[in-house]
């Protein structure tokens, strides 16, 4: 039998040389199998591994097309763009006026030879004593101040989501999650054989009935919810369905894995956790606050939970470098992490308001201090062929099936990032969409 993988990689190969271009729809995979010779077992496992890799989306009905821009080789900066793209807006990380000369004083004690070889040493999954005390200052809101000593620490908030979730699910096990979720979700718990369950949800959030109806259908492990600036849909859980939530999961007994990583923006966003301590796992970290090239993931997990997700952290080797957490140490103590986060929330204003002016708001899901939109697009645009257009205009946007839980909803909708791109070039970016969108897939402004 011929190796999925060695076709998969010639599949690639075209695609990254152009000769597949995006938007290009793939030959269905009894034709695929045929033409190549293989089973149509084998022509599935190809194209479920260009998935994985990100080069394509699969839409039930539809069929799979090459994305609009393949994804970086593995191991690149976080720092660098994702794509070729002349404009990204997928990738997401903010960056205020003058972050950079805000945070360089806080290093420069690390510099010492005596303060270097104390932030070399190897890192633990608890952190230090001052990274305990520091970082539960910073996540303290009014109702809820985590204990520092239920306090763990990751290279970042990725690892605290993959260690959070290995240490709850075992291989096999059902994860509650919202419709829409993060990507890099749904790639850790494939990793982990872990199932997901899309949970409905309303206006105000995931429902507490479907979590019921869930748990009852086969038992879940745990959920993964964002319920402060749900990505990509901006939307944030208040505290009525917050506390309907909490006591829905108390009274199943089911566990959370919180993420809170875009909370800072809305600080009045109630965390789950004030109402389900016992049970929820709050992943936060400084790659949005800060900057993705020197960051660290937090995990506020339940008291009697602290040895097992340690142990998951250790086992990962997801601890964060101890020089980092020096670093953050600092950054929280001298109030930079604090005027970035001032900076930043009026950043992400402003960028609502170019977002505003050239899309107006009919199909738009966002929020007055969001970075991301979550855009459905007028019809007769699908996902697919939007993100190709966008692509060959130098744009590059996230499609909606990136973020379907349920492989048979195929969403006509865009993810916009808004951070990454300066104001200009964002100016720029969003005339020609909302130029694309008037024109329709004809290129005729209806």
């Amino acid at each position: 039998m011929r190796d999925f993988r060695a076709i998969a990689d010639r599949i690639a190969d075209d695609i990254t040389a152009g000769r597949l271009r995006p938007g290009q729809r793939l030959p269905p995979q009894r034709w695929f199998a045929r033409r190549h010779g293989i089973a149509p077992s084998t022509a599935g496992r190809v194209y479920g591994e260009l998935v994985r890799r990100g080069l394509v989306v699969g839409e039930v009905g539809r069929g799979t097309f090459v994305r609009a821009a393949a994804p970086e080789p593995r191991g690149r900066a976080l720092v660098e763009a994702a794509t070729s793209a002349p404009v990204n807006l997928e990738l997401n990380y903010p960056s205020a006026p003058g972050q950079s000369e805000l945070l360089a004083p806080a290093l420069a004690p690390l510099l010492r030879a005596d303060a270097l070889a104390q932030a070399m040493r190897p890192g633990a999954a608890d952190g230090t004593a001052d990274a305990r005390s520091a970082v539960a200052a910073l996540l303290a809101l009014p109702g809820w101040r985590p204990d520092a000593g239920r306090l763990l620490f990751t290279g970042n908030a990725r690892q605290a989501i993959a260690a959070a979730l290995a240490s709850l699910v075992r291989p096999g096990g059902r994860v509650g999650v919202e419709e829409l979720t993060y990507p890099l979700v749904k790639e850790i718990t494939g990793r982990l054989g872990i199932v997901l369950v899309p949970l409905a949800s309303d206006a105000r959030g995931v429902r507490p009935d479907a979590l019921a109806a869930a748990h009852r259908a086969a038992p879940l492990s745990a959920l993964y919810l964002q319920p402060a600036l749900h990505n990509p849909t901006s939307l944030v859980t208040g505290e009525g369905r917050v506390r309907e939530l909490a006591a829905a999961v108390t009274g199943l007994g089911v566990p959370v894995v919180e993420d809170r990583i875009w909370s800072f923006l809305r600080p009045d966003a109630v965390p789950l956790a004030a109402h389900a301590p016992a049970l929820t796992h709050v992943v936060d970290g400084l790659s949005k606050r800060v900057a993705p090239g020197l960051t660290v993931g937090f995990l506020v997990v339940p008291e009697h939970r602290v040895e097992a997700v340690g142990a998951a952290v250790r086992s990962g080797g997801w601890s964060a470098a101890r020089f980092a957490l020096e670093a953050a140490v600092r950054w929280i103590g001298d109030g930079t992490v604090a005027t970035l986060v001032d900076r930043k929330r009026a950043d992400a204003e402003r960028r609502q308001a170019i977002l505003a002016e050239h899309l107006g708001t009919a199909g738009l899901r966002t929020g007055p201090r969001a970075y991301f939109a979550w855009w459905e697009l007028p019809a007769p645009w699908r996902a697919d062929t939007f993100t190709a257009a966008a692509a060959a205009h130098g744009i590059a946007v996230t499609p909606g099936t990136a973020f379907t839980v349920d492989p048979h909803r195929t969403p006509d909708a865009v993810r916009l990032g808004l951070a990454s791109a300066p104001e200009a070039e964002l100016t720029r970016a969003l005339r020609t969409l909302a130029g694309l969108a008037a024109a329709g897939p004809a290129g005729r402004t209806r």
